[in-house]
């Protein structure tokens, strides 16, 4: 189950304010962390959006704890596998019963160094030679995002072959009017 929330305006101070009456207290303190109102709103977003996934299976105790990388996981349902991931254009969730990743990503540019940091030499030469090198880069950036939070290891993955693997589903949408990609990982 994935939920994707894009109308970024309603990121206001009010909206945050109405939400942190919806959350529990630790989620409370986590949002508030963040100096920029995005900051909590996406946080505050993300789980209420997340709860909502989680609803219809019946979970209503979204106690977490996190892996030593830092992939959160529900502690009375391992079984169920979630991922949330925000940019200044979006907020994207999941939900599955097998490990899976979400990544969104805002268009943006790449310079040389990060693309040779990130893409292997056929994905640099596609994305150089694409019709729009941003959308380009965004994507593959989001899959690979998408690859490395669904295994739980983060970004000390080598970058460059991480979609060289198999056991997983990647799929990967893009929505030019508002400037975003963003892919979803799930092993098969």
């Amino acid at each position: 189950m994935i939920s994707i929330f894009d109308d970024m305006s309603q990121a206001t101070e009010a909206e945050v304010q109405r939400m942190l009456s919806l959350v529990d207290e630790q989620r409370r303190t986590e949002a508030l962390r963040y100096r920029h109102l995005f900051g909590q709103f996406a946080c505050l977003k993300s789980w209420l959006m997340l709860k909502e996934l989680l609803r219809p299976l019946g979970i209503n105790n979204l106690e977490m704890d996190k892996n030593e990388h830092g992939k959160p996981y529900l502690i009375r349902y391992t079984e169920v596998h979630f991922n949330l991931s925000h940019c200044k254009n979006g907020i994207a969730v999941v939900v599955d019963f097998s490990p899976v990743g979400i990544d969104i990503e805002s268009f943006r540019r790449s310079n040389l160094s990060l693309l040779q940091k990130t893409m292997n030499p056929a994905e640099a030469e596609w994305i150089r030679a694409s019709s729009d090198p941003v959308e380009a880069f965004t994507r593959y950036w989001t899959k690979k995002e998408a690859v490395v939070k669904m295994r739980g290891t983060g970004l000390i993955d080598d970058l460059h072959h991480i979609l060289d693997g198999e056991g997983y589903r990647l799929e990967t949408h893009v929505n030019r009017e508002k400037g975003y990609a963003w892919s979803v990982a799930c092993t098969k």
